[in-house]
């Protein structure tokens, strides 16, 4: 019979239909996939056509050569020119549409995926997503920051070119609010922040389990919202990603670098949406909210049921999804 599960933090139901829930490796991608160069002549994000990306904001070098860079996103969502301006007029409300977009190019390697790069790497690349989270903050306009990565055609990305980026909005917006308003009100309820208590909840059943170490866990949610949906929540409690410390950084990185690679092996290196939910820096040390990072591989599509509902279908077993994971040897060294 099919199962309704609560997932606590997004405050909504998903239908998992274990009657006809497919295998974890079902869900493997059959399509090919073009092999990519490592640089490309019209890629604006390869070495030597820099002159293609004007603004630099920041970079990152070794042996004289840079392996991350900082840009402007040439078709920003918002604009970091003007002063952020509030009006009414009856039911109609307006914001000026300031703030910050930027994009983080993870590698000067065109064809290297997060999955295949050394966990350093990753660690260098959540480095400079700490250090932009918090310089955009300081940005007057801005009242919320989020950073997210689009692998692949199928989660929204255009340039193939590994990179991530990183949004400062004038307004917070009301899925995020929701989301704290939700976890203030559980910590109001019981006294203790709803993510601690869920990740304790998670390590205590361990059958979602998929990597557990001194700073991070990562885990199959209960009420995963789709099939392979990740989270990595830090063990000490923060509200903020900016708040995170270099350990819990080199840790972290290993997580990222151990999932991702799980999923390029193990489901043949899917299209894939991953993020990082976070608190206004200014809140770290809220006792309700705890930052953390989904992965949401693209191996599915919302339908008219979920569009017009908002409850999540989830055509696998989040328990067989981790079993699964767990199997797939990797070495993230």
């Amino acid at each position: 019979m099919p199962e309704l599960r609560l997932n606590l933090i997004v405050r909504e139901w998903v239908i998992l239909s274990t009657e006809r829930a497919k295998r974890p490796v079902d869900f493997r991608l059959t399509r090919d996939k073009k092999p990519l160069p490592e640089y490309h002549a019209s890629c604006p994000f390869c070495p030597g056509n820099e002159h293609m990306t004007p603004g630099e904001i920041m970079r990152t070098t070794e042996n004289g050569k840079w392996m991350i860079r900082v840009i402007p996103n040439k078709y920003a969502a918002l604009s970091s020119e003007g002063e952020r301006t509030r009006r009414s007029e009856g039911l109609k409300h307006l914001v000026t549409g300031v703030g910050q977009h930027e994009v983080i190019i993870e590698t000067p390697v065109h064809n290297m995926p997060t999955a295949l790069l050394p966990a350093g790497d990753i660690a260098n690349i959540l480095s400079v997503y700490r250090d932009r989270f918090l310089a955009i903050h300081k940005n007057q306009s801005v009242r919320h920051v989020i950073i997210f990565k689009n692998q692949g055609e199928r989660s929204g990305t255009t340039i193939l070119h590994p990179h991530s980026q990183i949004i400062g909005t004038p307004v917070t917006p009301f899925q995020v609010r929701e989301r704290i308003t939700e976890a203030r009100r559980y910590f109001d309820h019981a006294g203790e922040c709803l993510m601690c208590a869920s990740l304790k909840d998670e390590i205590a059943d361990g059958r979602r389990i998929l990597i557990n170490t001194d700073h991070f866990v990562t885990f199959i949610p209960y009420a995963a919202l789709s099939p392979f949906h990740t989270w990595v929540f830090p063990k000490r409690h923060s509200g903020a990603f900016g708040d995170i410390r270099d350990d819990e950084i080199v840790d972290c990185a290993r997580h990222l670098k151990t999932i991702l690679s799980k999923l390029y092996f193990g489901l043949e290196n899917p299209d894939f949406n991953f993020l990082i939910r976070s608190e206004n820096i200014r809140e770290a040390e809220s006792e309700y909210f705890h930052w953390y990072m989904s992965i949401v591989p693209r191996i599915t599509h919302a339908s008219g049921f979920e569009l017009g509902s908002g409850m999540y279908t989830n055509p696998s077993i989040p328990e067989e999804i981790a079993e699964f994971l767990r199997s797939v040897k990797v070495n993230f060294m």
